[in-house]
Formats: C-alpha cells, sequence, structure tokens
C-alpha cells in the first residue's frame, strides 16, 4: 500500500475529517452561539459522504447521508442543540469510522439502531425527510456545469452528483452534447458531456456549490438564481439543450466567489503528506551521517593537512543544521494529543455524573512524533484518576463551596531542554496519611520513617498500589499507574506529583524533546567511555582528595552550602583499574532530586546519536541505549533517572544502618 493509493488517501482524510467532526461536536455542545459549529459539522458529513461514494464505500455514504439529512434541520433551526443529540451524533461519529476502518465486522443492525436514536433525537422525525420541492420558500436556480475531462479516471461519477442535486429539490436535467467530438477522435475515458439543471429548492446558494466541493477547483461552473418571470419553459423530452459558450474555467456566478491562486503556483503554509515511515529512514540516515561526520572530526583533529580540518568543520556545520531541520520536521504540536482526550472527558464526565470543563494551554509546544504517540496511554490513564478519583461529584462541591464545575487543565511548555505536561484538577486533593497507610500496610516503608511528600506520593506507581475505596469502571484496582511511570520513563522522563488536600493535584510529566539525537556529555570511567544526556547535567566539578577522604562511607559534597550525595560510577561499574588522581564529579538532576557521578575524566560534549539495546540487555536498568563514536567504538548512554533513583535508594538504606548501629 503506497501513500499515491486512493483508497489510503481516502482513509487518511477520512480520519482527518472525522477527528475535526467530533472537535465541532464536543465545541457545539454548551456554546452560545454554534451557528458555524454545525456548519462545520455539516461539511465534515457532506465531504465523507461524498469521498466515500466515489471510493466505493457505499455503506459509509448511505448511513452518512441519513446522519447528514438530520443535521441539516439542526442547520435549518428545526431542532435544537442538545448534550443527547451531542451524544448520539459522536456515537454516528464512531461508527462511521468502523464503517471506514473495519467494514467487515460492523453489525448491519449497529447502523440502524443509531439512527433510530438519532430519528428519536430530532423528535421522531424520519431523518430521511427532505424539504419538500414546492415549498413557500423555494427558490429556483440554474445549475450549469461542465467536469475536467480525466474527471471519470481520477474516480468522478457525474450520475452520483445529479442525484445529489435532485435530493436538494425538484431538479429538471439536461445533457450539453456540443463539445462531444466525432466519434473516431473520441476517448472513452474522457467525460465530453455538460448539464444544464433547474432546480427549485430551499436550500441556499452555498449547499448547492457544497455538491460539487471535490471537483469544483478543475471543472467549469455556474449557479444563477432564476427569477419567476424570467424563467425558461422545462423542457418535455430529453434534448440537446442549448450550447453555453465556451467558459474560462473556472466559473463563478455573478456574486463572485473569492478568486483562486493558481494551483501550481506556491502558497505560504502548504503541507505535503509523507509517510511516518520515511521521516523515521530519514531520521536513521542524519543519524548515520552524524556518526560519519563524528569520524572525520576525530581523524581532522590528528591530521596536519588544512583542507581537512577545514572540510571536517564544513561538514560538521552542514550536519548540525540538517540534523536540526530533520528534527524539527519531525516535531508536532502537542495539540494534536490534546485534542483526542476531550471525547474521553466528554464521555467520562458523562458516565460518572460529574460536570468538567477540560481546560488546555500551551498546545503549540512540540514534541517529536514518536514522543507524541507513546504519551497517550499514560495521559489517559491520569486523566481517569483525575476524574474519577480527584474531582468530586457536584452535591460534594457545593458542600465545600466549590462550583458544581469541576476543571482539569492539561498544560505543556518548555522548560530548557525538556517538556513539561502537567495534568491539574481542581478536587479534592492526594490523602497523605492514606497513602501512607497503605505503603506501610504493603511493606513499601518502614513505619515511623521520615519521607517527603514528593518521594510519598511516588508509591502510586508501584504495581496494584490504589488507595480507592470503591473499584469503579474506570479505575481503581491500581492497575495503570505503573504503566504510566514505566512508559515515561521508557522515554526518559520524570513524574512530579504535588498536592493541596482540598484543592487538587498536580501531575507533572518532564520529558526530552526526542528519542533519537540528543547532546551529551562523553566521559570516561576505567577504560570505558560513557554518555551523560546533557539536559539532565547541571555542573561539574572537582572530586578533591579531602572530600574524598572526608567522605568514609558517607559520600556527599557540599555545593554552596547544599549537601548533593555522590556515587562513584567505577564501584557501579565494577572497575577493578586505580582510579584517576583527579577524577571529577558530574551533578545531574531528576525531578528535584541532585546526584553527583565520579568519572575518570570528562572528555567533551557530543552529539549522540541514540540506539535501543537488545532484547538481551533490556533489564539493565542502568542505560537508556548506546551510540557508536567517531572510532566507531561502542559507548553507552546512561539513564540518569534510574541513576538518581539508585543513588537515592542506596543513601536511605546507609541511613537506615546507621539508625540500626545507633
Amino acid at each position: 500500500m503506497t501513500m499515491t493509493d486512493p483508497i489510503e488517501i481516502f482513509r487518511q482524510e477520512a480520519q482527518e475529517l472525522l477527528e475535526q467532526l467530533e472537535a465541532s461536536l464536543l465545541d457545539l455542545d454548551g456554546a452560545s452561539d454554534g451557528r458555524d459549529l454545525v456548519d462545520t459539522v455539516f461539511r465534515a458529513l457532506h465531504t465523507i459522504k461524498g469521498s466515500g461514494a466515489m471510493m466505493g464505500y457505499g455503506s459509509v455514504a448511505d448511513f452518512t447521508h441519513d446522519f447528514e439529512t438530520a443535521f441539516d434541520r439542526v442547520r435549518n433551526g428545526l431542532v435544537p442543540v442538545s448534550p443527547d443529540l451531542i451524544a448520539v451524533s459522536l456515537a454516528a461519529k464512531d461508527h462511521i469510522r468502523a464503517l471506514i476502518e473495519t467494514p467487515d465486522r460492523v453489525d448491519p443492525a449497529e447502523s440502524e439502531r443509531i439512527l433510530g436514536d438519532l430519528r428519536h433525537v430530532v423528535d421522531g422525525t424520519d431523518v430521511t425527510a427532505t424539504a419538500a420541492p414546492d415549498a413557500p420558500d423555494a427558490v429556483t436556480w440554474r445549475v450549469r456545469f461542465r467536469l475536467a475531462k480525466d474527471a471519470m479516471a481520477t474516480g468522478t461519477n457525474p450520475l452520483l452528483l445529479l442525484d445529489e442535486l435532485r435530493s436538494l429539490g425538484n431538479a429538471t436535467v439536461a445533457a450539453l452534447t456540443d463539445t462531444i467530438p466525432p466519434l473516431d477522435e473520441m476517448e472513452a475515458d474522457d467525460c465530453h458531456l455538460g448539464w444544464d439543471v433547474t432546480l427549485d429548492t430551499a436550500h441556499p446558494k452555498s449547499t448547492i456549490k457544497e455538491v460539487f466541493m471535490f471537483v469544483i477547483d478543475d471543472m467549469e461552473l455556474r449557479i444563477e438564481r432564476v427569477e419567476e418571470t424570467a424563467r425558461s419553459p422545462e423542457p418535455t423530452a430529453p434534448v440537446a439543450s442549448p450550447v453555453i459558450a465556451p467558459i474560462a474555467a473556472p466559473i463563478a456566478s455573478p456574486e463572485a466567489d473569492e478568486p483562486r491562486p493558481e494551483r501550481d503556483a506556491a502558497k505560504p503554509g502548504m503541507s505535503l503528506r509523507v509517510a511516518a515511515e520515511r521521516l523515521d529512514e530519514l531520521m536513521d540516515r542524519v543519524g548515520e551521517l552524524v556518526i560519519a561526520q563524528a569520524r572525520l572530526t576525530q581523524l581532522a583533529a590528528v591530521s596536519a593537512d588544512p583542507n581537512v580540518k577545514s572540510v571536517a568543520e564544513e561538514l560538521e556545520r552542514l550536519t548540525s543544521g540538517l540534523r536540526d531541520t530533520t528534527m524539527g520536521i519531525r516535531m508536532v504540536p502537542i495539540g494534536s494529543l490534546f485534542g483526542r482526550f476531550r471525547r474521553l472527558v466528554h464521555d467520562l464526565s458523562r458516565s460518572l455524573g460529574k460536570r468538567v470543563d477540560l481546560i488546555t494551554a500551551g498546545e503549540g509546544t512540540e514534541l517529536d512524533k514518536t514522543m507524541i504517540e507513546r504519551l497517550a496511554e499514560p495521559v489517559v490513564h491520569l486523566i481517569r484518576n483525575a476524574i474519577d478519583h480527584g474531582l468530586e461529584g457536584p452535591d460534594e462541591r457545593a458542600d465545600r463551596g466549590k462550583p458544581a464545575t469541576g476543571t482539569l487543565r492539561l498544560v505543556a511548555r518548555h522548560a530548557g531542554a525538556e517538556v513539561l505536561v502537567s495534568i491539574i484538577d481542581d478536587g479534592r486533593g492526594l490523602d497523605r496519611d492514606r497513602i501512607r497507610a497503605k505503603a506501610e500496610e504493603r511493606g513499601l516503608l518502614a513505619p515511623g520513617t521520615e519521607i517527603a511528600d514528593g518521594d510519598l506520593f511516588q508509591f502510586l506507581f508501584h504495581p496494584g498500589f490504589s488507595t480507592a475505596r470503591e473499584i469503579s469502571a474506570v479505575s481503581g484496582r491500581g492497575v495503570g499507574m505503573d504503566v504510566v511511570k514505566r512508559t515515561v520513563e521508557g522515554l526518559h522522563g520524570g513524574i512530579d506529583i504535588a498536592t493541596t488536600p482540598g484543592r487538587g493535584t498536580v501531575v507533572t510529566l518532564r520529558l526530552p524533546l526526542t528519542l533519537a539525537i540528543i547532546d551529551g556529555l562523553l566521559v570516561r570511567v576505567g577504560q570505558g567511555r560513557y554518555v551523560i544526556p546533557l539536559s539532565a547535567v547541571e555542573e561539574c566539578v572537582a572530586l578533591t582528595l579531602a572530600d574524598d577522604t572526608r567522605s568514609k562511607g558517607r559520600s556527599f559534597l557540599n555545593i554552596r552550602d547544599d549537601l548533593v550525595p555522590f556515587m562513584r560510577l567505577r564501584d557501579l561499574f565494577m572497575t577493578n583499574l586505580a582510579p584517576d588522581p583527579h577524577q571529577r564529579v558530574v551533578i545531574v538532576a531528576s525531578g528535584d532530586f541532585r546526584v553527583g557521578l565520579v568519572v575518570d575524566q570528562i572528555i567533551g560534549s557530543h552529539q549522540t546519536v541514540i540506539k535501543s539495546l537488545s532484547r538481551l540487555h533490556a533489564d539493565v536498568e542502568t542505560f537508556s541505549g548506546a551510540t557508536i563514536l567517531g572510532d566507531g567504538t561502542l559507548a553507552l548512554i546512561l539513564d540518569v533517572a534510574q541513576l538518581v533513583e539508585l543513588g537515592r535508594a542506596r543513601e536511605e538504606r546507609q541511613g537506615a544502618r546507621r539508625l540500626e548501629v545507633a
């Protein structure tokens, strides 16, 4: 299946239209003036119907036609927008998606059930009913059009266009045969006919024009209102209609549409649809180029030829620019992720009987597309927990003096080389005492142990850990939060939790911008070389002999009157060589906790192309991947979050042993 396959293109475009349809329906729920939104819904349905008919998805076209007709009653002000209408419309939208993606598994009875619900919502009126053609406010229009010669070859069926015009009212159709060539010159695949349609309808001109929305760029079209005194006699038999003078394509009605620029002209903001696999392949090629450039830089460093050094510097500049451009292509606004959760919040609030306003901010913040894809599941779990456990019901909120409608905020922002994604609710907050009791009950925390709130709340991410008093269909079994932690740490990120009892909770995900190429700090420990992600590095300091001697089992550095624990990577990696007399400490941070990593040498910064470890090494938590250095050797990439957690656990064990000795 290639990107030029029309069926695949239809599915992708339908996916975008369905997302637009869902967003408009959710915006329409509670909107004070939803006229534009209703029009947007109607246009999306109309486009899906037409595209489905052209691509052979008859069931999609038929179902969407009835859905569209029902919404036409809303557009004409005959049916008010209500929560029930929004709910059944969202169900109809899901059904259209199923008809497109898995048509073989869709029960035809489901279509009838949803349409039945739709009929019930529009006051029992048959959704297939159309406006009477002889209604008092009907207007007569003359529609004359010619399709592009290759219209039928590209999938356009003129009969479907004529049928759709007939569905708008009473239509009289005559063929225009003046441009039909002699038989020996005729191309069988070309469209040689034109059509002259007299249409009596109560629909506006814009609705007539929407019939041709898929082909309007390549056709000749004239839509004119016919005054009653100027109406031509209707033909009594099929005859060739008068010849229409050649019209410069495209033709608009006298009340001119906006002129369209040339199709081949470059337009600002134009986008190009590219397969995601091609972007991944491009990123792989850029990664290999970065590695080759690093090798050249290393060779140039030992070369006496100034030309080699010049070429190496120029290639490094070009490679850096290409890397940034390629990474920019892969960056996607996080708003594309936030938009998915509006439906989730809508459905959860209805099922739980709670009123919830979803507010988003920072939708333009960009993340690598791979991060966006893998971030969806953990955010879903956090939203479900926030609505089910965090936000109170309307009665409880009223008793606490809060508005009956709870607020859930999704906020994204840049912070240095990280992106922070926060899920904020104004609910009851976390119960610190209950969490501590549960942790002690499960043996995760020794009774009486002093622990900071941020560390205590991390127990929520242990498998099976739950403080919910009741198990609901949404959450409460302690399943899911451990998945959140594993997924975020798999993205080389972290999670912070803050809460105010009675006021709400803030869960913040800290994420790197990309997982493909990072800037790293290359260090040496023994004979091995390792990369520390530069985004986690705060500073580098010397480990003096006095500091090393003074530690005596309690490894702390005094960094500007702040005690920072440090750990020797030489001991961690079981390196038996004698330590370097001029060791360095790299101070790294994960969340609010800092730890020092003792290394033998700091080599310098390094553009790091991340390579995944094999399945054999998947359980090695100290490393998050590997990279290839300029000389062709491997360097392991340190997982800072795991090392910080290891340092924290080691410090807690040392503290517990000191208490036992005392």
